[in-house]
Order: C-alpha cells, then sequence, then structure tokens
C-alpha cells in the first residue's frame, strides 16, 4: 500500500500564569506549526502533558482550537485515560468537532492485565461511541503506560472493528516493533515516534512520525519527508537527527517547551505542570543548540 507520509506534532499545551490553559498561546503554537509544515496535530497526548489536564479543560482547548481557525480534518487528538467514561466523552467530543481521528491510550494504571482486558476496554469505547466515521489510533507506548499494544491485540481490534482501527503510534522506542506492525497490518497508519525513523518507517510501508521534537522543528521534518529519495536525504536526516539528539539527553517536555519559548522569545511558553519542573541553567545551552540547529520555522 502507498500512502503519502506525514509529520504530526504532539503539541505542546502552554499555561497562563494562573496555571490555566492558555488558548490564544495554544491557537497561536498551532498556527504556527502547520504554517512551518506539519501535516497536522495530535494533541493531548504525552507532550501535552494531557493527563496533567481534565476532561473539561481538554474539550474546551480542542474547542478554542477549532473556533481558532484550525481545520479538525488535522487533528487527532489525544483521548485516552483510564475510565472509559471520560475516554467516551472525549472521543465523542472529537468526533463532534469533526477531527481526523483520536489517539487512544488504553488504561494505563493497572499493570500486567489480560489481553481480554485491553480489548474490552477498546470495544467498550468503540461501542459506546457509536459512530460509523469514527478513526481511532492506538497508542502504544509501554514505557510509560505499562500497558503495550501487541500485534495480537491489533489482529482482534482489526476484525471486530475493520472500518475504525485507522493506525498506531509506537512510542516504545523499538525499530523492530515498529517494522512487524506495518508488515503484519499494511492496511493501517503506523507512526513512528521518532523523526530519525522517518526513512525506515515510509520505505517499510508506514505513515511518517508523531515526534516530540516537532513542537521545535516542524520544517526541518517536513523537509526530510519532501526529500525522500532525492539527493540531500542525508543531509536532512542529519539535521533532524541532530536536534532530536539533543532532547533525548535532556527532561524532554519540560525542555521542548522551553525551546518553543526560546524560538518564541514568549517565556510563558514554558510553563509546565507539576510534577513536572522548568528546565534551569543547567540545560539552557544545550536547548538554545537545539534551536539553533532546528533554524528558521518557515514552510519548506
Amino acid at each position: 500500500m502507498t500512502r503519502r507520509p506525514e509529520v504530526f506534532v504532539p503539541a505542546i499545551t502552554p499555561f497562563a500564569q494562573d496555571g490555566s490553559v492558555d488558548h490564544a498561546r495554544f491557537i497561536a503554537h498551532a498556527k504556527g506549526l502547520l504554517t512551518a509544515g506539519a501535516h497536522g496535530m495530535a494533541p493531548f497526548g504525552t507532550t501535552s502533558e494531557a493527563n496533567s489536564l481534565s476532561v473539561a479543560e481538554r474539550m474546551a482547548a480542542l474547542e478554542a482550537l477549532v473556533e481558532g481557525g484550525i481545520d479538525p480534518a488535522v487533528l487527532i487528538p489525544g483521548t485516552g485515560c483510564c475510565a472509559a467514561a471520560d475516554t467516551v466523552a472525549l472521543t465523542a467530543h472529537a468526533r463532534g468537532l469533526g477531527c481526523r481521528g483520536v489517539l487512544v491510550l488504553p488504561p494505563f494504571y493497572y499493570k500486567g492485565v489480560p489481553e481480554d482486558g485491553v480489548f474490552a476496554a477498546y470495544a467498550e469505547v468503540i461501542e459506546a461511541v457509536a459512530d460509523a466515521g469514527l478513526r481511532l489510533y492506538l497508542y502504544h507506548i509501554p514505557q510509560m503506560s505499562g500497558v503495550p499494544i501487541t500485534l495480537s491485540l491489533i489482529e482482534r481490534l482489526l476484525k471486530a472493528y475493520p472500518g475504525t482501527i485507522a493506525g498506531l503510534k509506537d512510542s516504545s522506542g523499538s525499530w523492530d516493533n515498529t517494522r512487524a506492525v506495518i508488515e503484519a497490518f499494511p492496511q493501517i497508519d503506523t507512526y513512528s515516534a521518532s523523526e530519525s525513523l522517518i526513512p525506515k518507517n515510509v520505505a517499510a510501508g508506514g505513515a511518517g512520525c508523531i515526534s516530540a521534537s516537532a513542537n521545535v522543528n516542524p520544517a526541518g521534518i517536513r523537509r526530510l519527508i519532501d526529500g525522500l529519495g532525492i539527493e540531500g536525504e542525508g543531509a536532512l536526516l542529519e539535521q533532524v537527527s541532530a536536534v532530536r539528539r539533543i532532547f533525548e539527553g535532556l527532561p524532554l517536555i519540560p525542555a521542548i517547551k522551553a525551546a518553543v519559548a526560546r524560538q518564541r522569545g514568549d517565556m510563558a511558553f514554558a510553563r509546565v505542570r507539576p510534577p513536572f519542573v522548568e528546565t534551569g541553567a543547567a540545560h539552557e545551552a544545550a536547548i538554545a543548540e537545539a534551536v539553533r540547529l532546528a533554524g528558521p520555522q518557515v514552510a519548506p
């Protein structure tokens, strides 16, 4: 199957001085990402501090994006929660706004649960939303969730809900796992979580990446995608990988937010919610270097 590769951004969530979600900055950041070349956004994922936001906050912020001019067709918001009722509410809300799809974590507090239970959790959401237009992307991040999305689980879900399961984001860090998903299920869109894997992902038949560092380097990642298979691909890959490597050595979410703040000349973007804390002087030079390597974020 031939598909157009994409870069989606798990957009950071800006906070106001009082700790509330800053809708104006959220919209501005979203517009900047799309203008710089991102194909779309996956707000309310790990990088977005989604699990530090209430259901009401997530709904209000998503509505603000759409009302602020972001086409819902380029949005795949995260809706996975521990409570099925919360996941159903967020998923139905996203569908009501016309979002392209939803990215859904499995219930993640209880560990060591059987695959039957994880299947039942996804089935409950799909059947409760009861929308033939729902496009659900599975979110595999076992190092955080403790609940893996296995090949056998994907197979079962596709058999039960073939028109609903649209793809998977693999944040495991294992290329072998990503490749196995792509090879076993070519009919769905499989995204890597690192732009450094884009050439491998796309060559294998994958859909591209949903990457935290795309908050800082969307233009560079888009140039890599557009430059696949032509002269200069190696240099484009090295550019995005160099930026990515810096963030891999830092507290990821606070560092991404600090870099965006530096790029925009607005330190309010660096605010985080507990349990995170803002980066300090020890990380300042590395963050500045990441911003320098990313360069101007203008459309390719």
